[in-house]
């Protein structure tokens, strides 16, 4: 599937002050050079999503490095299409392949600081972190050696496992349900 990342973030519409700056941020680092390789020391692209199951279960991430739940993703590597990039990194994660996007284009934007890492050499730096929803029909995973653990929760117990000072997880859960009620009824 085709994904022009300037266009869609043109198009999508933000919830809240917050996420709206963050597609201006967003905007304004893709009018440089290099943005979607980890070189870039200023930034880059990211990309990422939740995945939920047909009853209504998020698979939720405990990251090791971060020691944190969240939804699955990583670097661009030089992949211009964030979509693609957002399905390799949960295929990477967790062995889902079989997965059909709910969100119709962009779900949330997020921008984080990334702290300096001495264990990696690498600068502090911001992810421009674009995210979408998928749906699959698979239940059975694979947990990658970047996991501490994976599993399948309901809404309510994925926003008590997701820090309550990461703004930008919270958010995207909520939109995330907002996202399979709407598909649901339909």
């Amino acid at each position: 599937m085709e994904f022009d990342l300037l266009s869609e973030l043109k198009k999508h519409k933000a919830t809240c002050p917050e996420e709206e700056k963050n597609v201006q941020l967003t905007l304004e680092f893709l009018k440089g050079d290099n943005c979607y390789e980890r070189s870039n020391l200023l930034g880059h692209i990211t990309a990422g999503g939740f995945i939920i199951d047909n009853n209504g279960k998020v698979l939720l991430n405990h990251h090791k490095k971060t020691n944190m739940w969240f939804q699955f993703g990583g670097h661009s590597d030089g992949q211009t299409n964030c979509l693609e990039v957002a399905r390799r990194e949960i295929w990477e994660e967790s062995g889902l392949d079989s997965l059909e996007i709910l969100s119709n284009g962009i779900c949330d934007v997020d921008v984080q600081e990334i702290a300096y890492s001495a264990k990696n050499n690498e600068p502090e730096h911001i992810h421009y972190d674009i995210n979408f929803v998928f749906k699959t029909n698979e239940t059975n995973f694979e947990m990658s050696n970047e996991s501490e653990d994976i599993r399948w929760v309901t809404f309510n117990e994925a926003r008590k496992l997701i820090s309550a000072h990461d703004k930008g997880t919270q958010r995207l859960i909520d939109k995330c349900e907002q996202i399979y009620l709407k598909t649901k009824s339909l």
